[in-house]
């Protein structure tokens, strides 16, 4: 579509679970959302998605909660063990977790998840592009372009959701992706793969190891088993450009427990996944283009709510796009400046919390002893580390709730103190 057509009032960059979200979030406010997707075909890489109920409440306000619950897995609880002696550490009630916050905890596969988003974008009309890589953005009058080989793609605002390696980011911020050095093994078999192993059938399972942890939980009503193994990579460390080799990860699990070894031999060995983030930035908007997903936020995964904060950052947007009544004549200027004063917020304390998370899990030695002692005296009831995350999406600064606050005896305090000063 030519520049100055007005096919669209929204272009999307990029389509992802993000991109996805944010087309089907305003066209359901009655706007016309075209979407770039770089790729032949749109689609998903990876395996299992944990999602949460400040996820799930947002899919039901969309009217697609019993679609994505069909083709997932509810967990009962989430079960933090240690790596080596395979000891319990803690516990979440997921069935308590949604009688306190009203909406489920989830585990679906991520194409599932994708796929349930794109139907949707279908069925609202969304229109869905593929085979155009966007490499410059430009205001323009009454609005802003995205740039392609085949041409200029207006509308009265451009949305980048166009991930970690993001083209428009560099209109905002020169930060560069920051590596871990930890790297991701995945794997997503048959149920009957892990029958005759020591496995928990209903639980997300996640064992916390000296520099690495290892993730197990089932998926599709339970005809899958997922598995995620992560470690720090001394290859990585070292300053060498092959790191995250099959042969490093074998050597990071060597001296874990009996149950974490068994699960190694179902990985996928062929691929791996190095676990950059970014630092925060707290300004995702110039002009008429604003940054969404993780090209404004891409995180470490240790509170799983990278696919979430994507998700949120669409409903945030469409809800203030739709306060002002009037789909077609938008005061963009005002909806984007609204949205950029409560988003970045959130999504700076998930990226430093989750950075401070995995240092908690990876410890070893002393470390890993006091580690261990926090987190079996916390109270199976104690949300005051989740709360802030779980609960309703804030639309507003005002709404955002504060931090780690004590409840239940505050049986997580001395970890909460530690995720303060990392």
């Amino acid at each position: 579509m030519a520049e100055g057509s007005h096919g669209a009032d929204v272009v999307v960059v990029g389509g992802g679970i993000g991109g996805l979200a944010n087309a089907l979030a305003l066209t359901r406010k009655g706007l016309r959302v075209r979407v770039l997707e770089r790729a032949h075909r749109f689609g998903e890489v990876g395996a299992g998605l944990q999602i949460a109920p400040n996820c799930t409440r947002i899919l039901d306000h969309w009217g697609l909660l019993d679609e994505v619950m069909s083709l997932g897995v509810l967990p009962e609880s989430i079960v933090m063990k240690d790596a080596i002696d395979a000891g319990v550490l803690s516990r979440l009630d997921l069935h308590d977790v949604e009688r306190r916050y009203g909406f489920p905890y989830m585990v679906i596969h991520r194409s599932d998840l994708h796929g349930t988003l794109l139907r949707a974008c279908r069925r609202a009309g969304v229109d869905l592009v593929n085979d155009v890589t966007v490499t410059r953005y430009e205001q323009v009058e009454g609005g802003a372009v995205a740039v392609h080989e085949g041409g200029r793609e207006f509308g009265e605002i451009v949305l980048a959701a166009d991930g970690l390696h993001s083209v428009a980011r560099r209109m905002v911020s020169d930060d560069e992706p920051v590596s871990s050095a930890y790297v991701a093994y995945r794997g997503a078999v048959p149920i009957e793969r892990v029958a005759e192993l020591d496995v928990h059938l209903k639980d997300v399972v996640v064992y916390i190891g000296p520099r690495c942890h290892f993730v197990q939980y089932p998926l599709r009503h339970g005809e899958m088993f997922n598995q995620v193994a992560v470690f720090e990579s001394p290859k990585a460390l070292a300053g060498e450009e092959d790191w995250g080799t099959p042969d490093e990860l074998d050597g990071a699990f060597a001296a874990t427990c009996d149950q974490v070894r068994a699960g190694l031999p179902l990985m996928w060995r062929d691929r791996w996944w190095r676990m950059f983030d970014r630092e925060p930035i707290m300004d995702w908007v110039r002009g008429r283009i604003a940054l969404t997903g993780d090209a404004a936020h891409p995180p470490l995964q240790y509170l799983a709510q990278g696919a979430v904060m994507a998700i949120e950052d669409a409903w945030v947007l469409s809800e203030h796009v739709g306060a002002q009544g009037k789909a077609r004549s938008v005061d963009w200027d005002a909806a984007l400046a609204a949205y950029n004063a409560v988003r970045p917020e959130h999504c700076r304390r998930v990226l430093t919390t989750a950075r401070a998370w995995g240092k908690l899990w990876h410890h070893d030695g002393e470390k890993r002893e006091w580690r261990n002692a926090v987190l079996r005296d916390r109270d199976v009831h104690d949300y005051s580390y989740v709360d802030w995350l779980f609960g309703p999406t804030a639309l507003t600064p005002e709404q955002l709730p504060p931090m780690f606050a004590e409840s239940n005896g505050g049986g997580m305090r001395h970890t909460k103190n530690y995720t303060n000063r990392t």
